[in-house]
């Protein structure tokens, strides 16, 4: 009698779904805060659009990219499994312990943080901030952990809800409230170093409110056709964000001026306070609260399967590479994440951590560009070709390192503690590589 093939994943996701992940990963509370950030960096409206279209094209570059590796390796974990073939398992393993460690669980702390806060603010409950966002992160977990078809309807239902709201901010924008008079120069100085300095400041915000497109590449080894349903994700998902943030930024520029926006706190607040009065600032509120959760259910949907495929690897403990046998998803992995982003979240450090996340994360996005290079000249095409490459994916991996270097300027100190984080997963590779090996090694 044969024994019973383990359980795995279950390939029960499809292109609207890959679609509705790519966008949830971008589309988070930065948009409705972060083009303030721009606004105070660049001060006119062609340069402030300017720099989200800039960040919309990087991104797409981005996307082209992707799609060719999800067609050349249509396989569990995504970026993960590209940075394992194309270089070795420990920069694979140095990006999963960066995900878990900084990049991913950081960041959902500290989204988990602003869904707590404009909760609160909404219905006017006096309780701590973090019994909220702790609860949030836990509901999300056990969702995730009831199967992918739970998890993915959840992530679906939530990002039409934030699309609704954002749809509400761009109409009340250009329709409801009277437009600011706009300079006629396009430039606020003449061309020069500082010029192109500042707009290099502008666009960190912007890139890192484009970023999370890449997550949706984690989620491979559960969508039906990889090689076609991930492309179609990551090309009109990003697309659509990119007209979805040019649109915010341009409602927001409309009605506030560009100065009026570098002064203002919460701009999205301040565009439908302008158009509906107090009722306008409580919708948009509620809907930045949905924009949020969305993006937490999208990270607690899409990471643990990096930690999945590093356990499978042999490079992580055994029982996160575990699939249960009821719901096909990898329990253990989701439940991890869920714990690491709750004990960041508790411990109030993730605004320190989210300081360290831009260089870090950016690092891995040049590699995995050149990873396409690599794999071009080791095998043939397998689906979709990057449009332009190599000046596309040579842009967009230049890109990458130029955001890494102006990071590393602008905080040096972050930068570095980040870095020793990553470096600190070297020795970790180490040990489980031993252990992986020590069974064959004794058996000799």
């Amino acid at each position: 009698m044969t024994d019973p093939a383990p359980p795995a994943l279950a390939r029960r996701l499809g292109a609207f779904d890959a679609t509705m992940i790519v966008m949830g990963g971008i589309i988070g509370s930065g948009i409705f805060l972060n083009p303030t950030v721009v606004a105070k960096q660049v001060h006119t409206p062609a340069l402030i659009l300017g720099a989200w279209i800039a960040g919309g094209v990087i991104a797409l570059l981005g996307a082209f990219a992707y799609a060719e590796l999800a067609a050349l390796r249509p396989e569990v974990g995504g970026q993960y499994a590209y940075l394992r073939d194309a270089y070795h398992p420990s920069v694979a393993f140095m990006y999963g312990w960066a995900l878990l460690l900084i990049v991913q669980s950081g960041g959902m702390a500290a989204v988990a943080a602003t869904f707590a806060r404009y909760a609160l603010s909404l219905i006017g409950i006096a309780v701590p901030e973090w019994t909220v966002a702790v609860g949030a992160l836990l509901i999300l977990t056990l969702i995730n952990c009831l199967g992918v078809r739970s998890g993915s309807n959840t992530q679906n239902a939530l990002m039409l809800m934030k699309l609704a709201a954002i749809a509400m901010l761009l109409v009340a924008g250009a329709t409801v409230v009277a437009p600011h008079a706009a300079p006629r120069a396009m430039l606020d100085a003449p061309l020069s170093t500082d010029l192109f300095l500042r707009f290099g400041a502008a666009m960190t915000p912007v890139m890192f409110a484009y970023g999370g497109w890449q997550t949706a590449s984690f989620v491979s080894g559960e969508l039906a056709r990889p090689r076609r349903d991930l492309p179609i994700g990551l090309l009109v998902g990003i697309i659509g964000v990119i007209a979805i943030y040019v649109g915010v930024s341009f409602v927001c520029v409309r009605a506030l001026g560009a100065a009026g926006l570098a002064n203002a706190a919460t701009p999205a607040s301040a565009v439908m306070r302008l158009a509906l009065g107090e009722r306008g600032a409580r919708l948009i509120a509620a809907g930045i609260a949905i924009s949020t959760l969305g993006f937490l259910s999208q990270s607690m949907l899409t990471a643990p399967r990096v930690y999945y495929a590093m356990a499978a690897d042999g490079l992580f403990f055994k029982s996160v590479g575990r699939i249960s046998a009821k719901t096909h998803v990898p329990v253990v992995a989701i439940a991890l994440q869920g714990i690491v982003a709750i004990i960041i979240t508790v411990s109030g450090t993730y605004e320190q951590i989210l300081s360290y996340v831009v260089s870090t994360d950016f690092i891995f996005f040049g590699l995995t560009g050149l990873a396409l290079f690599i794999f071009r000249r080791r095998q043939p095409a397998a689906g979709f070709r990057t449009p332009g490459h190599p000046f596309t994916t040579g842009i967009f991996t230049i890109s990458c390192w130029i955001v890494v270097i102006a990071t590393i300027v602008k905080s040096p100190i972050n930068s570095l503690i980040g870095f020793a984080i990553l470096a600190a997963g070297l020795p970790a590779y180490a040990w489980w590589r031993k252990a992986k090996n020590a069974p064959a090694s004794t058996s000799s």
